[in-house]
């Protein structure tokens, strides 16, 4: 398999791309992959936070040089280029947080995947660049990404040179967050996936949704809409607080060892000692017996 997936508890799923011959390269098979598993894990109401990595030497060449080569048609070369926007558009607009853990190199399409997840480390000797000057192809769609993290003179130097840049610089013009040590990468990203997989799943799925489309909007329309958001998040919260007192009031004629909850839902609210699943369809037993149903309806006004 050319994508995998890892539990690493949490909370926190870790997407690697297995590609280790091609050095990663985004290819169709690649990106077809990593667009169906993004969005499978989109949907999974058990995953908090997604960490990216390479597997091999780097964490990414870009496109497959010898299948573009191939395409010899138009249509094909559309196709392609459709479909790694497709899954960086996925990766921004998806509610879950995408952390890329980088080695080695992210070239090209590669730095682009970078550039796409909303936080970045890398070690201290990886490499970026958008280097396809240097073949006679301008990284066109690689720049849509990189730009909206780069400003615009460090942006185009990148991209009309295609000379790579260091760790260090990456952080000094935004493109990553930080950079460690090999032997540090891993516990720091780790230790960033779990402070956000701490937090309350509907907030950050609000906060990265609102965060990215503020940013296209001129600013009086951007408070109007944050505003909007920051208003949902308050009445999801009331909402909250509605539900924990009437399961409290439930539960105290029926809570013992022998309850179990059946649910479909993704957050939990703390009764006693201990947590409950909680979602908008709930079903309570009592010695394998059903013994109540809460539908629970949550508006916004």
């Amino acid at each position: 398999m050319n994508v995998s997936v890892k539990n690493l508890g949490n909370g926190i799923k870790n997407v690697k791309i297995n590609d280790p011959k091609t050095y990663n390269s985004l290819s169709f098979a690649t990106l077809n992959s990593l667009l169906k598993t993004f969005k499978k894990l989109d949907k999974d109401n058990s995953t908090k936070v997604i960490i990216l990595e390479g597997v091999g030497k780097g964490f990414s060449a870009g496109h497959n040089l010898k299948e573009v080569r191939s395409l010899k048609k138009r249509s094909k070369y559309l196709k392609l280029f459709n479909l790694c926007s497709k899954l960086m558009l996925q990766i921004v607009e998806g509610r879950k947080p995408v952390i890329a853990k980088v080695h080695g190199a992210a070239y090209a399409a590669g730095c682009q995947l970078v550039a796409s997840c909303d936080l970045a480390y890398s070690t201290k000797d990886a490499m970026f660049a958008t280097p396809g000057v240097n073949i006679g192809l301008f990284c066109s769609t690689p720049m849509v990404a990189v730009s909206r993290k780069v400003n615009r003179k460090r942006m185009m130097k990148m991209l009309l040179t295609g000379e790579p840049i260091k760790a260090n610089y990456a952080k000094e013009i935004g493109l990553i967050n930080d950079y460690y040590s090999k032997a540090k990468l891993n516990s720091e990203v780790s230790k960033t996936a779990k402070t956000i997989a701490s937090k309350s799943n509907l907030t950050i799925k609000i906060g990265k949704q609102a965060f990215y489309k503020q940013l296209e909007m001129p600013l009086k329309k951007a408070y109007a809409y944050t505003s909007k958001m920051m208003t949902l998040n308050m009445m999801a919260m009331d909402a909250k607080e509605g539900i924990s007192a009437f399961l409290e009031k439930l539960f105290s004629d029926y809570y013992d060892d022998s309850i179990i909850i059946k649910k479909n839902g993704f957050d939990a609210w703390k009764i006693g000692e201990k947590y409950h699943p909680i979602s908008p369809d709930i079903e309570i037993y009592k010695n394998h017996k059903l013994v109540a149903v809460a539908v629970v309806r949550m508006t916004t006004g």
